[in-house]
């Protein structure tokens, strides 16, 4: 889609990210950031995994198909808490699906991901992030701090 100030954005439908958060070593949370593809829009900035919204898809089924193609994350391991629309233009909205897992899970990057990192929430700022990530970041990260992360199911 292309919006009336003449910038693009990814997917008809809208876009959507999964923001997974998982307990680190130090008990605080982590949260799984994909460093994107040379080639990719945008490409050696770190982002969620994500990407376009299907027609008949929800936000939510969008963010968990992209983090299973783009990461190899099981669904069965993420637990939805909630969804925020990070980004509007006429048209057109990323939301940005925020989940827990119990560990910190493994991966397997796809093509569009140089590499898939677990970062202490800490220092997600210090990454040069992607400018529409680095521009919810910090909303974000309130809004996840709000909701106790879950560990074995449980707050």
């Amino acid at each position: 889609m292309v919006s009336a100030n003449g910038a693009a954005y990814w997917g008809r439908h809208g876009a959507a990210g999964l923001l997974l958060r998982a307990p680190g070593p130090d008990g605080k949370a982590a949260v799984l950031l994909q460093h994107r593809a040379p080639w990719s829009h945008q490409g050696g900035t770190w982002g969620l995994p994500g990407g376009a919204r299907d027609s008949h898809e929800t936000a939510e089924q969008a963010a968990i198909r992209e983090a299973i193609e783009e990461a190899g994350l099981p669904p069965d391991q993420l637990t939805v808490r909630t969804t925020v629309v990070t980004a509007e233009v006429t048209g057109w909205t990323y939301t940005t699906v925020i989940a827990d897992a119990d560990e910190l899970l493994e991966t397997v990057p796809n093509r569009e991901s140089a590499e898939l990192r677990w970062v202490a929430e800490d220092a997600v700022a210090d990454l040069p992030l992607h400018p529409g990530f680095a521009a919810s970041w910090v909303r974000l990260r309130e809004l996840a701090a709000s909701i106790p992360l879950l560990v074995n199911g449980q707050n």
